[in-house]
């Protein structure tokens, strides 16, 4: 918005030619972003406690956690009000790139936020904390996931083909169905990724400050590519494809990683808000479709490796517990468990770690995978 804004006034002031570069304008909506955070940060956490929004406490929780249940959630509301305006404030708005991802942002975040206020108030009524209705909310994500898939299938917004996908470490390695006559795959191939990785960053959040930290990792990290893809030159130099207004994602990812720098203002150790699914599936949906966008899916997995193990940690301890119960009966399987309790930060909590200790640890294993990730802008 700003761009157009000081664009007719460029000639007369030199100093506002900066509002065209990409680099400026994306330190610019992470700084805003913080300062969003800031301002709004206060203002909800002071509305969520009045309205006595508290994290629903599961049964079965570890000891260390039940008292958490006084903590406000819900906080997701401060990472996506301090992401999506700077990124209105910042970004070209007919750049359909950040058009997809904001909208599947609000999508996931709203599907976040019905679903923590249905657990709140069903505990309000006494009944049990389900939420939304694990089906219904798994159909909501798919909604989102074919939506765009079909559109980047059928409605391409670069030069290369709609339905494809490029290969980590291979320069000009480009997956296309279409070739084989399966373009259709594309379809539920991005829903597959868009559900996964907003589940991922779901499950991920159980302790304080883990899932922001590991999220503004993957945020400033694909900032970089979404930058670097964007520019003829860049891209031609790391001998990445070129993609056409991609580089206008980098001011979204900045935004994202302004936000959840903000956001972690509150929820460090001890945490004062949590982000709730408010938060975590519209952080997972939105880097999931910046990878999407980008063509990098397969590099999500390892710039995102911590979500990828968290997600597989609670898949192998239910599929073993569920093959032992059947096999060895209840007992047999409750005393037999691949982890003492998944997600996989959990069982380190069991293990006698400190949640900080986890969280940090688990923060310098996003940072390796982060490392692994750019490393493939030059290993080809």
């Amino acid at each position: 918005m700003l761009h157009y804004l000081f664009a007719p006034l460029q000639g007369s002031w030199d100093a506002l030619r900066l509002f065209n570069y990409i680099s400026f304008r994306a330190v610019a909506a992470a700084v805003t972003a913080l300062l969003v955070s800031f301002l709004v940060g206060p203002l909800i956490l002071g509305r969520l406690r009045a309205m006595m929004v508290h994290q629903v406490v599961r049964e079965g929780t570890p000891d260390s956690h039940k008292s958490k249940g006084a903590t406000p959630t819900m906080g997701g509301l401060i990472i996506l009000a301090a992401t999506i305006i700077p990124t209105l404030l910042w970004a070209k708005l007919e750049n359909r790139y950040v058009l997809l991802a904001l909208l599947v942002m609000a999508w996931m975040g709203g599907i976040g936020f019905l679903d923590d206020y249905l657990k709140l108030r069903q505990k309000r009524m006494g009944v049990k904390n389900e939420g939304l209705v694990e089906r219904y909310k798994l159909a909501g994500q798919v909604v989102a996931g074919v939506g765009l898939g079909l559109w980047l299938w059928l409605d391409p917004i670069s030069t290369l083909p709609g339905a494809s996908t490029t290969v980590p470490f291979f320069k000009y390695w480009l997956i296309v169905p279409a070739s084989a006559g399966l373009a259709w795959l594309y379809v539920p191939f991005v829903t597959f990724i868009l559900t996964g990785a907003s589940n991922a960053v779901n499950l991920t959040d159980g302790l304080d400050g883990l899932a922001a930290g590991l999220c503004a990792i993957a945020a400033v990290t694909f900032a970089i590519f979404a930058y670097a893809m964007g520019r003829i030159d860049m891209s031609g130099y790391l001998q990445l494809f070129y993609l056409r207004g991609a580089g206008e994602l980098a001011i979204f990812c900045a935004a994202m990683f302004g936000a959840l720098i903000g956001f972690l203002w509150f929820n460090a150790y001890p945490a004062q808000v949590f982000m709730g699914d408010t938060g975590s599936l519209a952080l997972g949906g939105a880097i999931g479709a910046v990878a999407i966008l980008l063509k990098s899916e397969f590099l999500l997995g390892l710039v995102g490796a911590v979500f990828v193990a968290e997600a597989l940690s609670v898949i192998l301890q239910r599929s073993v517990f569920k093959y032992r119960r059947r096999k060895h009966g209840l007992e047999y399987a409750q005393k037999h468990r691949v982890f003492l309790r998944a997600p996989l930060h959990h069982h380190f909590e069991m293990k006698g770690w400190p949640e900080t200790q986890v969280v940090v640890r688990f923060w310098i294993l996003g940072i390796l995978s982060a490392f692994l990730g750019l490393s493939t802008l030059k290993l080809r």
